[in-house]
């Protein structure tokens, strides 16, 4: 599949790219996709919540009432869980929910979202370019001229570069990151991807294995 080279005024090059079959033409596997997002939003969890069993509360163990007669439940001091601020019956504990998926599979999936974005033609190759300064008006400028403004954008970049980074910060629907980090969940979640000629070289060595 080739696609035409353009600069950041929305203009051909006269060049183009061939992206790679085994990458961005592969029949997608849903199931791998799924697994892949599934693992990354897992990673996200900070799996901190916590809450205080019986045990755990500060009060007195004097048993507050007879053991029968009363008229409702039986409980013992004022840490039970049948009170009104006694402790948590099967709370949630400190936990990570992170799990491993092997990297053939991670790498699939990558391949497969690849897939889906080239299939729907939403891939866009410019040269690769910088800015002087940050601005993040510059960065729309660009958007608006790959005819890609109000979409979610995923913006790859073959090195760090912190004046595009900043740039494209302050922009809900705009994200740029390095094609060494390229995840299965951030292609699938955008819209559009524009993706610099020395990204396609990265992508290609690191999932053409």
């Amino acid at each position: 599949m080739e696609i035409n080279v353009l600069n950041i005024n929305g203009q051909e090059t006269g060049r183009k790219v061939t992206l790679n079959e085994s990458i961005f033409g592969i029949e997608p596997n849903d199931h791998v996709i799924y697994l892949d997002v599934k693992r990354y939003l897992a990673d996200q969890r900070q799996g901190t919540a916590k809450a205080k069993e019986r045990s755990e509360h500060a009060g007195s163990t004097r048993k507050l009432g007879r053991q029968k007669g009363g008229g409702g439940a039986r409980h013992g001091d004022i840490n039970s869980p049948l009170l009104r601020g006694g402790g948590r019956v099967f709370g949630p504990k400190p936990r990570d929910y992170r799990f491993k998926l092997n990297k053939k599979v991670i790498a699939l999936a990558r391949r497969s979202a690849l897939s889906y974005k080239a299939q729907e033609n939403a891939i866009i190759v410019v040269e690769d370019f910088n800015f002087e300064a940050p601005k993040t008006k510059e960065f729309l400028a660009v958007a608006k001229n790959l005819k890609v403004e109000g979409k979610k954008l995923l913006m790859v970049l073959p090195e760090s570069n912190k004046n595009v980074y900043l740039s494209a910060r302050n922009l809900q629907k705009s994200e740029v990151i390095l094609a060494a980090n390229l995840n299965t969940y951030k292609v699938l979640n955008a819209d559009v991807m524009v993706i610099t000629e020395n990204s396609l070289k990265t992508i290609d060595s690191i999932l053409n294995k």
